[in-house]
This record gives structure tokens, C-alpha cells and sequence, in this order.
């Protein structure tokens, strides 16, 4: 069965995945960019950006990874766009412009019932408002054998986790402290979701680890 990964998902030092105060200026809250400076210095995200160019390492070779054998992905609304409550018309569609990085489907969660938008590139955006395992299932069935990656953000995080649904988790921890927003582990517990440590490997920009269920 395909298996559903997290990848370069990262948070604070003081366990923050985003900062407080999202909004279409700060998409993922006051200074929460500063956890994802990492990931934009990468030669595999320049594409992301427009830019050639990027560093190479270990780094790098974590966002390669997070794009390998992916044929679906989950995100939350949060993730989608700052709009909040019903759709106020079909203009919002993503931060990503007419050509979005996933190149496949992607199911949004939301309590707001939407119809599919096709961009160019092949992504197709799905609102699923029955809840995480039926996007879960239309992700598998969409993903053709291959792996569903779980995008976030904190809120959607933490409910497949609390569910014991993820196989496998990338972290990167940055060296930023937020104070505030959204943390990622409150009131869980990481061995009852099912996960172990397997790698712990730091960079010269953030500290990677990686967890797997039933690695112990």
C-alpha cells in the first residue's frame, strides 16, 4: 500500500510550524518564512522560485527526496490560501500562480464544499469536507500506486498524526525561535503516533530528522 510521508516539514526551535497572525501578507504567520530559508537556498527548489541557480548538500538532497514516487498529495485549507468561511467566489486558487509545484492531485481539506480546479502542469485541487481519512482514500486512489505526501499546515499535521496515519516524517528543525503560533506536538504524544526516530542528520541551516513507523 502506498505509504503517506511528510517532508521538509519545518518548525522552530520552540516547536512552532508557524507563526501567529497568518494572513495574505504572511502566509504562514509573523516570521514563520524564517523556518523555510533553508529550504528556498536549495538547488532542488529553485524551480519552485524561478531561480537556476541554489546550493546543493544535504539539504538539497531532503527536497529532492520529498518529490520522489509522490502521486497525490493532502493539504489543509490553511495551507491553500487565507481565505476563511465560505468561498466568497472561485477567484482564490492557491499561492502558487497558474502553474503550481505538485503536478498532480491535491486534496484540500475543508469544512466549505468546492468544485475541482485545474491548473496547468496537471494540478488538480479536490475540496474534501468529509474529514482526513476520506481524503486519505481518494489520495490512494488518485496517487495510482505511488505515495501520498501530507503538505500541512499544523492543524492538519497533528490530526493525521494523532490518528496514526503517517508512515513516514522529515523534520527539519530551525535555528529561529517564534514565541507564538502553532505548535506542532502539544498534547501528542509521538511514540502513540506510531513513530520512531531513524536518522538525525544536521546541516550547516537546520538539524533533519527522520521518523518511521515501526522502526523499532
Amino acid at each position: 500500500m502506498s505509504k503517506l510521508r511528510v517532508h521538509c516539514f519545518s518548525i522552530s526551535l520552540d516547536g512552532f510550524g508557524a507563526g501567529a497572525g497568518q494572513s495574505l501578507e504572511n502566509p504562514i504567520g509573523v516570521g514563520g518564512m524564517g523556518l523555510h530559508e533553508w529550504f528556498f537556498k536549495t538547488r532542488a527548489a529553485g524551480p519552485l522560485i524561478g531561480s537556476d541557480g541554489g546550493e546543493t548538500g544535504r539539504d538539497n538532497d531532503f527536497v529532492t527526496q520529498g518529490f520522489e514516487n509522490i502521486g497525490a498529495w493532502i493539504m489543509g485549507r490553511n495551507m491553500f490560501g487565507p481565505i476563511r468561511g465560505e468561498w466568497p467566489d472561485e477567484s482564490w486558487k492557491g499561492w502558487w500562480g497558474d502553474i503550481p509545484p505538485y503536478h498532480c492531485d491535491v486534496f484540500v481539506l475543508t469544512h466549505h464544499a468546492r468544485d475541482p480546479v485545474e491548473m496547468e502542469g496537471g494540478t488538480v485541487f479536490h475540496f474534501v469536507t468529509d474529514g482526513i481519512e476520506a481524503a486519505l482514500d481518494r489520495a490512494r486512489a488518485a496517487a495510482g500506486g505511488k505515495d501520498i505526501r501530507l503538505g500541512g499546515g499544523v492543524d492538519v499535521m497533528r490530526q493525521y498524526l494523532a490518528a496514526g496515519l503517517v508512515d513516514e516524517m522529515h523534520l527539519a528543525v530551525s535555528p529561529v525561535v517564534l514565541g507564538e503560533g502553532e505548535a506542532l506536538w502539544t498534547g501528542l504524544n509521538i511514540k502513540q503516533c506510531g513513530l520512531e526516530q531513524v536518522a538525525y542528520l544536521p546541516s550547516d541551516a537546520v538539524a533533519h530528522y527522520v521518523l518511521k513507523r515501526g522502526a523499532g
